[in-house]
């Protein structure tokens, strides 16, 4: 008798885990609801239709329902799953376009669900002027308000990186950005010397960038700040997002950090033949050792590989990650890797860190920008903990050098002696990042 695979969701994961069952499995039956209107997309490309750098919407699909379907996978789009029976082996699922409930068996079953933006309960926030950004139909509606709005005053209410790259979207656009942040700064994942190198290359480019300041309210054009109205046509929040994870947590699937699913190396849940992948599972942090909710496109796109693999009867498994991440705000470029201080410091690390100044090719060569990298080495055994670097055009790819040597354990010095490429037109003879590693390790 043929098996059936259902996946919830058709985005990364849930479509890079059907391909793979698919190609390893000609006798699965594969069946997938996405209650949204597109499949396989990139929903990091969203700031740059907002600033007009990509065309359009459609731009960001990597593969449509009708390529999925031509490859035999059975891609039923306006379907959401409203419930799923473990024992009897059966989802129930709600047709949106036909206004009727239909019901399927499975025997493997992957959550492939995503996540949602953070909609803290602030009064107004749920008004029509107030957006999200996590899926293309988000943006489509985000984008239908800008322009009827003309969005001439726009407000980012958090200072993540989709906070930075939506409020330059919008300085792109012609608009006055104002970026709104209740912490001591923008950029969480950077330690406060590296974001405020941030804030400063944001205020140069016209963003007001506020911090330590709380939302209290929203109202038409308005944000309220306490007693102060900010005057807003739009506002996008940048909150940083929440793991899908009621629908399996309610079908008595097991979550864990902030209430993700829980998942082994293999993407198995705590339940039988069931799966999960992407911004609604977990992922194991390979510096922390500790388990925790990552919501990024390399991730849900690797793990939902590992699972479509296992799905189909080989075997793989998904080491997790180091907490690699890049993005930019106008002409400055940011990036980081592994463990901040206070994420070393609450991993129970003894490190020391080094911070230098240099530039993204040789200082004598036209076009050479400024950088700063900032680097964590554990103290004793000097192995690399973390990197943060902020700079301009060239310096923030150099990141995966530093990603690279956390994943492989090296140290400082192994670090130092990497046989790194040379020539003007890329690099000092000594690459910024070797002189971290420097620094770093001069500190000991």
């Amino acid at each position: 008798m043929t098996e059936r695979l259902v996946v919830i969701g058709g985005d990364a994961a849930g479509m890079s885990a059907a391909s793979q069952a698919r190609r390893r499995r000609d006798d699965l039956d594969v069946v997938v609801f996405e209650r949204g209107r597109y499949t396989s997309y990139s929903a990091c490309g969203i700031p740059y239709v907002v600033s007009g750098d990509v065309d359009s919407i459609e731009a960001l699909v990597a593969r449509s329902p009708e390529q999925h379907r031509a490859n035999r996978i059975d891609v039923r789009m306006g379907h959401e799953v409203t419930a799923v029976d473990l024992d009897a082996r059966r989802v129930t699922v709600w047709d949106h376009g036909r206004s009727r409930e239909l019901q399927l068996g499975f025997d493997h079953l992957l959550f492939g669900t995503g996540a949602r933006p953070l909609r803290p309960p602030i009064d107004g926030i749920d008004a029509d002027f107030v957006h999200g950004v996590q899926t293309l139909d988000d943006a489509t509606h985000l984008l239908e308000h800008a322009r009827v709005s003309r969005a001439r005053r726009v407000v980012v209410v958090g200072g993540g990186y989709i906070g930075i790259e939506m409020a330059e979207a919008f300085q792109h656009w012609g608009a006055e950005v104002t970026v709104l942040d209740a912490a001591p700064h923008v950029m969480r994942t950077f330690d406060a010397d590296m974001a405020a190198r941030i804030e400063t290359a944001m205020r140069s480019h016209g963003i007001e960038v506020r911090t330590g300041v709380g939302v209290s309210g929203f109202e038409p054009g308005h944000v309220l700040v306490g007693d102060e109205r900010i005057p807003a046509d739009l506002v996008v929040l940048g909150l940083g997002v929440v793991p899908n994870s009621e629908l399996a947590a309610e079908a008595g699937v097991a979550v864990g950090a902030r209430g993700a699913i829980m998942v082994d190396r293999r993407q198995a849940t705590s339940a039988a033949g069931v799966w999960a992948a992407g911004d609604c599972a977990e992922t194991f942090h390979r510096v922390s050792e500790r388990w925790m909710h990552v919501a990024l496109g390399t991730v849900a796109n690797r793990a939902g590989r590992v699972a479509g693999i296992n799905i189909a009867g080989g075997y793989a498994s998904f080491p997790g990650v180091v907490g690699t991440a890049v993005s930019k705000v106008c002409a400055t470029e940011v990036a980081r890797t592994g463990l901040n201080e206070t994420e070393a410091a609450a991993a129970g690390f003894d490190y020391r860190s080094a911070t230098i100044e240099a530039t993204t090719r040789a200082g004598y060569y036209p076009g050479a920008r400024p950088m700063a990298v900032k680097m964590l080495a554990e103290r004793g055994t000097g192995r690399v903990l973390g990197a943060q670097i902020v700079g301009e055009e060239g310096a923030a790819k150099r990141i995966d050098v530093v990603a690279t040597a956390i994943t492989a354990r090296l140290t400082v010095a192994d670090l130092i002696d990497l046989d790194l490429s040379y020539a003007p037109p890329f690099s000092s003879v000594w690459d910024p990042v070797a002189i971290a590693a420097r620094a770093v390790d001069a500190a000991r």
